[in-house]
């Protein structure tokens, strides 16, 4: 699937650890997920995950057999590898992640490529690098998602980033159904959720919600 940069709008990003490790709660809402219009999904297996390799292989084939069905990108976060093996879409790579150039030169022409970017500094390196697809950019709020993240940007330091890239971005990290439309004024391509999704009472809803303010 060649990238678009209409698949960031509404990117789900998840894990079992996001569903209480329970691998059918997770399957299950992310299939509500992509039944319900999410534009991409990235499976984010981090922090407290308590899957084996050989777990994650699997569940990673599922993804991307239920991604078919429904026509929704899926991407592999932090493993080329991975993503190469299970005909994913795309890989994410963080700061912390694989070199970056690394895994270009695996996956260049052959997997859309994400990298997360939260300084100038970052978004000016990932300018010159041609071959990545889009950035992350987070967190924009505090965020309980994720227990290693970065001190929260804010809303002028969204817009100066996303200001200064070559590439589009997707915003992450906190988002609400209140905070979207401030976190849209800043003119990123889309918007990347965890618990704001998984952790809701009624995902098809809280999607068709978000999709209404991306409109």
């Amino acid at each position: 699937m060649n990238f678009n940069p209409k698949m960031l709008q509404v990117y789900l990003v998840g894990g079992t650890q996001d569903t209480h490790h329970d691998s059918y709660e997770f399957l299950a809402k992310v299939e509500e997920a992509m039944q319900a219009g999410i534009t991409a999904f990235q499976y984010r297996e981090k922090d407290s995950s308590t899957m084996t390799a050989d777990a994650r292989l699997i569940m990673a084939r599922r993804l991307v057999e239920m991604g078919n069905r429904y026509s929704i990108p899926v991407l592999i976060d932090d493993d080329v590898q991975m993503a190469l093996r299970v005909g994913a879409d795309g890989v994410h790579v963080g700061q912390d992640d694989e070199q970056i150039e690394q895994v270009i030169k695996e996956a260049a022409g052959k997997l859309i490529i994400g990298y997360s970017c939260n300084t100038a500094a970052e978004v000016e390196k990932a300018n010159q690098l041609s071959a990545i697809d889009y950035l992350g950019c987070g967190p924009v709020f505090e965020t309980t998602s994720k227990v290693d993240a970065d001190p929260a940007l804010g809303l002028t330091k969204l817009k100066e980033l996303n200001k200064l890239s070559t590439h589009p971005l997707v915003a992450i990290g906190g988002l609400s159904l209140e905070n979207i439309p401030e976190v849209l004024k800043t003119d990123v391509a889309g918007l990347s959720m965890i618990s704001l999704v998984l952790n809701s009472k009624n995902i098809t809803e809280t999607i068709e919600k978000i999709k209404a303010l991306v409109k």
